[in-house]
């Protein structure tokens, strides 16, 4: 398998990015296709590695502060050399945790739609009290959307879910304002009526506090509701973490060792409500697999989000929807 990586386009440069591939190719065999700047990601390999590495030199990158538009006319640009790649099937998939809005417009132009899929949408996990992970979708690519775009999100999350939670019997939900049928706005009411009429595991209305109990396995909503829904838990999880440090710090001797001997309870806490633990989120609907990851990723995080990359194209996701489509 070959898998591109945008090597250039993060918030803190290459190195945690190509730190992440070399940690990927330490424990899975495949082939790593390096887009950046060679002179700065070459030494980033180690020498036993570089057989299993091909540098795609291109110097120029899409900034965070740039427009996506930007990355249409950029084409020595790092990711715009990645979807070519995947574009002329010379690579499997691609992973990048440079400007997410350049990835997806150029996935969607170049790549194209899954025949029958209007809009792509972009799946994320979050964390449950059942220490499991429930998907949401989209987070970010659609600010508008129809009954029918939401329809399809939830078509695609169930091929994915199947995937990456091993579950056959996946449950789908739809986020509202309350549980009853009647709540909701006019979209999600006639989305409501279509998922419900397709779906057999479709569970109805969830509300904002559903998505982390771990009885829905997949969440549907637009990009602009899904991408507040996705920064505001971030931001949660951040207090919570600062204000348990804070309580410490300030706290008496005996507290501070009733801290200690918790500190297992903290560490699995912090392994669940870590985005690293999954890398990065699919753009489902493309025809290819694009991994989309934090802008902030640490090596850890690239990693997971190569290993997402490899699983998505192991099960052969995009055909699987495709497949879905004629069963819906």
């Amino acid at each position: 398998m070959k898998i591109a990586i945008d090597a250039m386009g993060g918030d803190f440069g290459p190195e945690p990015i190509v730190t992440g591939v070399v940690k990927a190719l330490k424990e899975k065999d495949f082939t790593a296709y390096l887009v950046g700047d060679e002179k700065i990601i070459k030494p980033l390999v180690p020498n036993e590695l570089l057989n299993r590495v091909r540098f795609i030199n291109s110097e120029d990158f899409i900034k965070m502060r740039e427009s996506a538009t930007e990355a249409l006319k950029r084409k020595e640009s790092t990711i715009y050399k990645s979807i070519e790649l995947l574009k002329n099937k010379e690579v499997d998939a691609v992973v990048s945790a440079g400007h997410s809005g350049a990835s997806m417009s150029l996935a969607t132009l170049k790549l194209g739609r899954i025949k029958g899929i209007k809009r792509p949408a972009i799946v994320t996990f979050m964390p449950t009290i059942k220490k499991s992970y429930s998907l949401v979708l989209d987070v970010g690519a659609n600010v508008d959307c129809d009954a029918t775009n939401l329809y399809q999100f939830g078509l695609m999350g169930e091929v994915y879910a199947k995937v990456v939670l091993n579950k056959e019997n996946v449950t789908l939900g739809l986020l509202s304002n309350g549980e009853e049928e009647s709540k909701g706005n006019s979209v999600t009411k006639e989305a409501f009526k279509m998922l419900k009429k397709s779906f057999p595991n479709f569970k109805g209305n969830v509300e904002g506090g559903d998505i982390f109990k771990g009885e829905t396995d997949v969440i549907i909503t637009d990009g602009f509701i899904g991408n507040i829904v996705l920064k505001t838990s971030e931001g949660v999880a951040e207090t919570i973490g600062t204000l348990i440090k804070n309580e410490i710090k300030n706290s008496g001797l005996l507290q501070k060792i009733g801290a200690l001997l918790l500190k297992p309870v903290f560490k699995g806490l912090k392994k669940v409500t870590d985005y690293a633990e999954y890398g990065g989120a699919p753009l489902l609907g493309v025809n290819g697999c694009v991994i989309i990851a934090h802008g902030k990723s640490n090596s850890k995080a690239i990693k997971n989000a190569v290993f997402q990359a490899i699983k998505y194209v192991e099960n052969d996701v995009t055909k699987k929807i495709q497949e879905s489509l004629k069963v819906h």
